[in-house]
């Protein structure tokens, strides 16, 4: 293929796909961002209720601070995860994906594009609730550097994830057997509400075998200094993981996988 016209990137029409993915979820503010923030403010209203007083320190701080960063990392990554996941699906089936597929954007154009909606999504949400660990339930911020690094890169990994899903699923129904299948188990199964030190042995080494488990541990040590695994190890496992997540969506992006006819 030759040179564009537009030199080798075309940024305004990157920017317009990242900008239509950002609208896209700020226009219904109150079911994408307020729900989930609100799902998460009953999950631990209800566990600060009914475990909270009862239960012990765990790594040396209160039950619900330590389940506080666990929580506001899996609403990233439910977040990212949905929005490039039913952007991409309900092109497909409103038939109007060929309106992204279409215009002089590459593989990788697109692939960024779509990636760029689900990180702001999941940032959004996790600033929110960061906020509202710092101010009401007092968490601080042991390595906010750290933590910002980790939601970004968590939700790169599940946008990305998200792309691949939107991708393969033809019909609603088969997203919903990702999302109950896949992506629910392995984020309530990632130590948000308990450590992983609490597992036998099997579990605990099965629970290594699961990205997520990497993010909640590196949110949790950004937030509150304490982790169950090395914060360098998991940040190492879950960026190799959302690179290949991204090299996968941009190939099938390239090939047309499931996207033509």
């Amino acid at each position: 293929m030759g040179v564009r016209r537009f030199g080798a990137w075309n940024w305004m029409g990157l920017r317009t796909l990242a900008e239509r993915e950002c609208r896209r979820f700020l226009a219904i503010w109150a079911q994408t961002v307020m729900g989930p923030l609100i799902n998460a403010g009953l999950f631990l209203a209800v566990f600060a209720i009914a475990i909270g007083p009862t239960r012990g320190d765990i790594m040396g701080v209160a039950y619900v601070q330590f389940m506080a960063p666990g929580l506001m990392m899996m609403t990233v990554i439910q977040n990212s995860f949905g929005n490039t996941s039913s952007s991409l699906l309900a092109a497909k089936v409103g038939g109007n994906i060929v309106d992204t597929l279409m215009p002089p954007l590459s593989p990788l154009e697109i692939t960024l594009g779509y990636l760029a909606g689900g990180i702001a999504r999941g940032l959004l949400v996790a600033v929110v609730i960061a906020a509202v660990m710092v101010l009401v339930l007092r968490t601080g911020l042991a390595h906010p550097f750290v933590l910002l690094a980790y939601i970004v890169v968590g939700a790169a990994m599940m946008g990305a994830l998200g792309i691949l899903a939107g991708i393969w699923a033809n019909k609603f129904d088969q997203m919903g057997a990702i999302n109950n299948f896949i992506i629910t188990p392995l984020s309530f199964l990632s130590g948000t509400f308990y450590s992983i030190q609490a597992l036998p042995a099997p579990l605990t080494a099965a629970s290594h075998f699961n990205p997520f488990f990497y993010l909640i541990d590196g949110a949790r040590y950004g937030t509150l200094g304490v982790s169950d695994a090395s914060p360098l190890l998991g940040f190492t496992v879950c960026l190799v993981v959302t690179l290949a997540l991204c090299v996968l969506a941009w190939t099938w992006f390239r090939s047309g996988y499931r996207l033509k006819s």
